[in-house]
């Protein structure tokens, strides 16, 4: 099989810093989804900040709410203009050039925040193909704090400081601002300025209230007055002005009717400012309720208050789905469904009570978080049961299998998120709607690793509570639980709920079932990635024991179980039983499946690989060379596969001394993986650390640590500092230094890869003790003999104790530690 470059199992790269990121267009560049300044604009000269011109780079600015508004106390939700302070700074910095790169980040989650962070990484040009979110995010990060350029990073409507945890944005050449609805007392930290923002003035008001109604002065007189009965707070003046408008009466006639629906708002709990709201959309949706077509604003409402506040997708609110239920027929989605629910969605808009913004598909639709909380409150459980099934068919209906907008997935996970907030138990009748399942594989799918453990932990819970802990809905929630703990690299807990649902499985579908076959193969699988070959093989054996006995010997999962049988026996060391049951997997596969099947070049080139581990290279040298030739035939020289069938072939000719051999065909494949694959594609940083090594085997040592310290800062830039890779690579880079007699550079570079293995991989992974093994024989070359001897003993002891007692690295280990007593 292809290698990662190790020599021995080492690892290693030199650290450079981020490199300026080429742009994707001309800067400067916008990233995220700035939301529009609303009509009418104040700048607020007496309680706003202007163009918070103040805001220098290399500070933090925090916009929140106050505690108190004459003497009342405001509502968490708030409703004040942080967001519109924001956005007018925002358009401030990119007209005067201010800034090269403008980034909008709804910050309502953590993985909100590390999509717009990987989106930003995309529009600067800098990301990987491969490229996980939350990797991409921590790239963007490192990428603020060293560029020269210029930067403004927005969080808006931050819900929870703990989402920012290692995700703070720092640079000296940038600003950064947020907005939120939490008290400044959470907030407040060393470096960062905290503004308070609270209702408008009284002449700000007047003002404002002015502005919108400056067509007509008949209908501004007591205009002063009707500010003070919205206590000065924007998003009620917004409503009541746009009401005003669109009805054709004034001030004053509003005033009576805002009177009389205050009085009889009933909220619970509600204060002041909650009641102001409540009763300002209150006479707006009975306005844009008579708009034509009549009838359809409220279920519109509805429909848009149990999504995202952050804005939703305009495909969502235009699906079949939302469209039947707007219109309140079944016409099938027609073009005049469509027409009028987009209708229904504009009268909204004309009354205040949402914002429209056409050029933007992920954040269409925008209702403050304030109204949108009050509505839920006074929905009828009927009407929220119907909304709430609603939206969650919609969700579907336009959520796409394959995801390539990143921000339009994240809007359509936000609404997710809002409408389980909002529906609860309602979207688990009589199990769980689809929608909490296709958010989850967004997750997934996005490699949001941490946000995906914590939302298959709620679904599990919540399974578990709702349907049973055996409901087949629990079980399938664990398996994605155990899935997003593997893809996050931790192993144990994975280990720990794929055995908790085999027990499962085996009690409720027995030992024998398809599915109880499927997880404890799943079991062993993680089992053999977290280094425990021990575990994992009695489960392999057992699987392919139970598919042979339920499927056939000729089923294409029993092939498949074999197969993995023989890879847990070659990751033990047991190379004769892997020998044995690869040959049979490739014999099974050609008779089955054909010679020229994809899964039976596999199984070439695995019997090649254990043939070659096992040192029978005149055995596998042809099958190499079949399989190339097999895949240039079937796919073409530059198909992924071929070029990796190449590099197996480099790899084997360098085993057998065939160095002159190996490194043309080594170059050719970088060549080729450069050429096809780019530079920064993982499988291309392969390619150079093979090259790297083959170069170190030839004692062309200048060659290969240029190649070497390339490929860690490559590694360490891409997938970051304690990525397996980056950790292998790391050793790699330690091992040439030490094969060039720098042992100097060679200790430290030796004792970062143990530590990296140990956090990484844990105490006892195999190449935990091979690193350790290593460091100690650098310690015995620079003559510190005593702490060479201790580290080997502990080696030797922890080989003993979870490696089989023949295994290759337990005899190395206990022959150095022999001879080095001997000294």
């Amino acid at each position: 099989m292809e290698t990662t470059g190790r020599t021995g199992m080492s690892s290693q790269i030199s650290s450079r810093r981020p490199r300026e990121a080429p742009a994707t267009g001309s800067w400067p560049l916008q990233s995220g989804t700035v939301p529009p300044l609303a009509d009418c604009y104040s700048p607020r000269p007496e309680t706003g900040f202007g163009p918070m011109s103040n805001l220098v780079p290399g500070e933090t600015a925090v916009l929140t709410r106050p505690e108190v508004i004459d003497g009342q106390s405001l509502a968490s939700a708030g409703g004040t203009g942080k967001t519109q302070l924001a956005v007018a700074f925002a358009h401030s910095l990119w007209q005067a050039a201010a800034t090269d790169l403008l980034v909008w980040v709804p910050a309502v989650s953590r993985d909100a925040i590390i999509t717009g962070y990987a989106q930003a990484l995309g529009e600067i040009g800098a990301a990987g193909l491969r490229d996980a979110q939350d990797v991409a995010a921590a790239r963007f990060l490192s990428w603020l704090a060293e560029t020269s350029k210029s930067w403004l990073v927005v969080l808006d409507d931050l819900a929870d400081p703990a989402d920012l945890a290692g995700l703070w944005p720092k640079g000296a050449t940038g600003r950064v601002l947020i907005t939120t609805r939490l008290q400044a007392a959470s907030m407040r930290a060393p470096g960062r300025k905290i503004l308070q923002v609270g209702a408008f003035s009284r002449r700000e008001a007047l003002g404002y209230l002015t502005a919108k109604l400056y067509n007509d002065p008949d209908q501004r007189i007591e205009a002063l007055d009707l500010a003070e009965d919205l206590a000065c707070l924007p998003l009620a003046l917004t409503m009541a002005a746009d009401t005003i408008i669109e009805s054709g009466f004034g001030c004053r006639d509003y005033r009576i009717q805002f009177a009389d629906r205050k009085q009889r708002i009933n909220l619970a709990a509600a204060d002041g400012f909650v009641a102001t709201t409540a009763a300002a959309w209150s006479l707006a949706l009975d306005r844009a309720d008579q708009m034509p077509p009549a009838g359809m604003a409220r279920p519109a409402l509805a429909l848009t208050a149990v999504l995202g506040p952050g804005g939703i997708p305009g495909a969502v609110l235009t699906s079949r789905a939302a469209c039947d239920y707007i219109t309140g027929r079944q016409r099938t989605g027609t073009a005049a469904d469509e027409a009028s629910a987009r209708a229904a969605l504009q009268s909204l808009a004309r009354s205040g009570l949402v914002t429209i913004d056409p050029a933007s598909s992920a954040y269409t639709v925008r209702m403050h978080h304030l109204v949108q909380a009050t509505i839920r409150q006074v929905l009828p459980p009927v009407v929220l049961a119907q909304t709430s099934q609603t939206a969650a068919d919609a969700l579907v209906q336009v959520w796409p299998q394959r995801e390539t907008n990143p921000l339009l997935a994240q809007a359509l996970r936000e609404c997710a998120a809002s409408l389980h907030q909002a529906a609860a138990e309602l979207l688990w009748e009589p199990e769980a709607h689809p929608v909490l399942l296709r958010a989850g594989r967004s997750l997934d799918s996005a490699g949001l690793t941490g946000p995906a453990i914590s939302y298959w932990q709620m679904m599990a819970d919540a399974s578990g509570r709702i349907l049973g802990p055996g409901h087949a809905q629990t079980l399938l929630s664990n398996d994605s639980l155990a899935a997003a703990y593997e893809a996050a690299g931790q192993l144990n807990e994975a280990i720990g709920v794929r055995g908790q649902n085999l027990a499962e499985r085996e009690r409720i579908l027995g030992p024998g079932h398809p599915e109880t076959l499927t997880a404890r193969s799943n079991l062993a699988h993680v089992c053999l990635a977290a280094g425990r070959p021990p575990d994992a093989i009695p489960l392999y054996e057992r699987t392919l024991a139970g598919r042979e006995w339920v499927l056939g010997p000729d089923h294409p999962d029993t092939l498949t179980a074999r197969s993995d049988l023989a890879a847990a026996y070659r990751s033990a060391g047991r190379l004769a039983d892997a020998i044995k049951v690869f040959e049979r997997t490739l014999a099974d596969r050609e008779m089955v499946l054909g010679q020229d099947h994809p899964e039976t070049l596999t199984a070439k080139g695995n019997l090649a690989a254990v043939l070659h581990s096992a040192g029978r290279l005149p055995e596998a040298m042809p099958l190499y060379e079949r399989t190339l030739a097999d895949r240039e035939r079937l796919l073409g020289e530059d198909h992924p596969d071929t070029m990796t069938a190449r590099a197996n072939l480099a790899y084997a000719y360098r085993t057998a001394d065939r160095l002159k051999d190996a490194i043309p065909v080594y170059k050719r494949t970088l060549a080729d993986r450069e050429r096809v694959l780019g530079r920064d594609h993982l499988d291309t940083l392969t390619s150079r650390a093979n090259l790297a090594s083959a170069y170190q085997s030839t004692r062309r040592f200048k060659e290969a640590i240029a190649l070497y310290e390339q490929t860690l800062a490559d590694r360490e830039r891409i997938q970051g500092p304690d990525h397996r890779d980056t950790v292998t690579a790391r050793g790699n880079l330690a091992s040439l230094y030490h094969s060039a007699g720098k042992l100097a550079t060679a200790v430290p570079l030796y004792e970062q890869t143990l530590a990296g293995c140990e956090r990484v991989l844990g105490a006892y992974h195999p190449d935990t003790l091979t690193s350790r093994a290593n460091l100690a024989a650098a310690y015995h070359a620079a003559r510190r003999l005593t702490q060479a001897i201790a580290l080997l003993e502990r080696t030797l002891a922890d080989c003993e104790r979870v490696l089989p007692p023949d295994h290759p690295l337990t005899r190395t280990v206990r022959e150095n530690l022999d001879m080095l007593k001997r000294d």
